[in-house]
């Protein structure tokens, strides 16, 4: 499928800063559309002298001339003279006469895109002429403004070079605009416009006032105030800020007018962001909220584990004080794995993150002074649902732990690898080490490990119960031992 990307990105006569400035003018035209309630069309030079049609913009703000879609389709006859004709002008241009799609009547207007000189390509206005039959004043502001803006296109002034947008849809046409004068004041607010100042707690006539005195009226002394919020209000530069007063929230977008000797005023776009606002503050409280929980399980977790030190340092039995370590050991590793998963809100996570240092910290803690153990992974665990980042997780320390504690006994040095091959939801994970190997079947492949076997009865329940998938011990071909796990993740939520 042919997409504005693609159309760009593979025209020859294109370099990155061409591309990068179409980028810039289709993100912000759709302002363009609105105030002038009409529909637009970025036209580029195709093959062999034809034209494309590579982007294309509906109104909001009215109903569109165009029901199909246009991008990807070439433009032929007349249109085309005309297009070929408007990248020649350095300035707008328009047919001499309407034309007509189906039973609507349209004025088409060219603009050249302009940058450093060189026309990369036209923007054609589509203007449904019954429209414009009972215009009043709002309607009368709105397209003056978006004439504006639409005659900064050929000199090369629109879309802005070194525009400071950090919400760049927060504040939208229909929400409300203010157009102001080259000096900052008020030559018209739209009815939603005036009703944003409302909100804050303005109740003059807004027509005929600075904004920026109207603005400051709103705030009080020890207020915050944002750094680009006097531009915002004077209308002096491509940026965007908020204002909060009378405990509500407006979004505010200023894009100045530019003519051929500088600045001539501007629109500014207005928003009521009150509600918005709120539910992000709630959303905050409660993030707040569960970061604060986490750390208290965290630190129950610790507690837990520092218990069982102080039982395994006073007991004499040195099969208890064994089993009480092995003990402490588990419940670090779900502390650990919690504070891993506790960084993110997000009930997917990155596994191949959280399993690289918790094992890395399992061999540390296994291995004895003398000893190097490496461990390497080949694969890639990906995104997984939380729930089951935990139980994974003791599944491979408990492998890793009794390959490092029992395969490697009397050995200074050795190997431990992870093979993972990930399938959609099926996941294979292959374990082995070059250790000692294990002594008989009957053994599960455990029988360098605790008598107990609690550490394979971990495994196969997990694995079992929380995966459905199967364990299966083997001799690893080079010595060793090899676990071979097959499961299925939990469909993400």
């Amino acid at each position: 499928m042919v997409d504005f990307s693609h159309l760009v990105a593979n025209n020859p006569d294109f370099d990155d800063a061409d591309r990068e400035w179409l980028h810039h003018l289709v993100a912000d035209w759709q302002v363009i559309a609105d105030l002038s309630f009409a529909d637009l069309l970025l036209v580029l030079p195709g093959a062999n002298g034809q034209y494309v049609v590579a982007g294309q913009c509906r109104p909001s703000t009215v109903m569109s001339v165009r029901f199909e879609d246009m991008v990807g389709s070439t433009i032929e006859g007349e249109d085309a003279r005309a297009i070929s004709k408007a990248m020649t002008e350095q300035k707008i241009s328009r047919l001499d006469h309407y034309r007509a799609v189906g039973n609507t009547t349209v004025c088409d207007v060219y603009a050249p895109v302009r940058r450093e000189g060189k026309v990369l390509g036209v923007v054609v206005r589509e203007t449904n002429m019954a429209t414009r039959m009972l215009n009043g004043r709002y309607e009368s502001e709105s397209i003056a403004a978006g004439k504006n803006l639409f005659e900064m296109i050929p000199a090369g002034t629109f879309p802005y070079r070194d525009a400071i947008l950090n919400q760049r849809h927060n504040a939208r046409v229909s929400d409300g605009f203010i157009v102001l004068s080259e000096d900052g004041i008020v030559e018209y607010a739209s009815p939603n416009a005036i009703s944003c100042f409302r909100r804050l707690g303005s109740i003059g006539v807004m027509e005929g006032q600075s904004l920026s005195q109207i603005g400051t009226s709103l705030i009080h002394e020890n207020d915050m105030l944002p750094e680009t919020l006097p531009l915002v209000l004077a209308g002096k530069a491509a940026v965007d800020s908020e204002i909060n007063a009378n405990r509500s929230t407006v979004s505010l977008r200023s894009m100045p007018f530019f003519g051929p000797h500088g600045r001539t005023g501007a629109v500014v776009l207005c928003r009521d962001v009150t509600e918005v606002r709120r539910r992000e503050k709630e959303l905050e409280t409660k993030d707040a909220a569960i970061a604060e929980i986490h750390h208290r399980v965290k630190n129950n977790l610790q507690a837990v584990s520092a218990l069982l030190r102080l039982q395994a340092r006073r007991t004499k039995s040195p099969e208890v004080k064994s089993e009480l370590e092995e003990a402490m050991r588990r419940v670090e590793t779900i502390a650990v794995v919690h504070e891993g998963l506790s960084q993110t809100a997000d009930e997917i996570v990155d596994f191949d993150k959280v399993i690289a240092d918790l094992l890395r910290m399992s061999v540390d803690l296994a291995t004895s002074k003398d000893q190097h153990i490496r461990i390497s992974y080949l694969g890639k665990f990906g995104m997984m649902p939380a729930q089951d980042a935990t139980p994974l997780s003791l599944v491979l320390t408990e492998l890793v732990t009794n390959a490092v504690e029992h395969g490697f006994q009397g050995r200074t040095e050795g190997n431990v690898w992870i093979s993972v091959g990930r399938g959609g939801s099926s996941l294979n994970i292959v374990v082995e080490d070059d250790g000692i190997g294990y002594t008989s079947e009957s053994d599960q492949g455990m029988a360098r490990s605790s008598g107990s076997g609690l550490g394979t009865q971990i495994i196969n329940t997990f694995v079992k119960n929380d995966f459905g998938g199967s364990v299966r011990w083997e001799p690893r071909r080079d010595g060793g031992t090899r676990v071979v796990l097959d499961m299925k993740l939990r469909a993400a939520q």
